[in-house]
This record gives C-alpha cells, structure tokens and sequence, in this order.
C-alpha cells in the first residue's frame, strides 16, 4: 500500500518562501508520478506540479511556473515542492499525489494515492 506522508506547511509573509516534502513509502516508485495539487477553501483542488520519478522530468501549471519548483530525492523517497514569491492566494492545504504511469496527468481523480495535506498560509 502506498503512503504519502506530507510536512512543511506553515505560516508565512507574503514574497517569502517555504519548502513543503512528501515521503513516499510501500513500493519501488520508477514507473509512478507524483505530483502536487492544492485546495483553498470553496474552491476546487487545483494542479500545481507533477514529476516522472525514473527520470525526474516535471510538468507545471501556468499558474506556479517560474514560482514553484518540484524535485526529488531517490534515496529518501521523498519529493518536495518549493515555493518562492509566495502570495496570499497561495494559502490553501497541499496535498501530494502518486499515480502509476505518466506524469502529465493534472486532474485529481487521475491520481490514486493522497497524502493528508499540509496546511500552508500567506499572510499579507
């Protein structure tokens, strides 16, 4: 069973950053993709970032580009998401995604497994 386990949120200024990681655990992760969605209040939960764990290639909503950076550590299991320039409409709880096979997939219900989200707040 696969296990997305996220930390990092927090509170924040806005124009400051914060790096947010997820640990993935219960399988050998080369042929999945994981990603990052996020859901403010009332809103839908949106696509930010996904990457090929084999290969590391990344995908990014328009939204986050050049803002947003999602990577990897192999060795820990564990991808992160960094966030610079953050904004108040950033504040939202952030979740991370596993699905097996492509990582250019953005819809949630594209995606299998679901951390618990992270709580991450800008303030002005």
């Amino acid at each position: 069973q696969v296990q997305l386990v996220e930390s990092g949120g927090g509170l924040v200024q806005a124009g400051g950053s914060l790096r947010l990681s997820c640990a993935a655990s219960g399988r050998t992760f080369s042929r999945y993709a994981m990603a990052w969605f996020r859901q403010a209040p009332g809103k839908e939960r949106e696509f930010l970032a996904s990457i090929w764990w084999s290969s590391g290639s990344t995908y990014y909503a328009d939204s986050v580009k050049g803002r947003f950076t999602i990577s990897k550590d192999n060795a820990k299991n564990t991808e992160y998401l960094q966030m610079n320039s953050l904004k108040p409409e950033d504040t939202a709880v952030y979740y991370c995604a596993a699905r097996i096979g492509s990582y250019l997939y953005t819809l949630p219900r594209d995606y299998d497994y679901w951390g618990q989200g992270t709580q991450v707040t800008v303030s002005s």
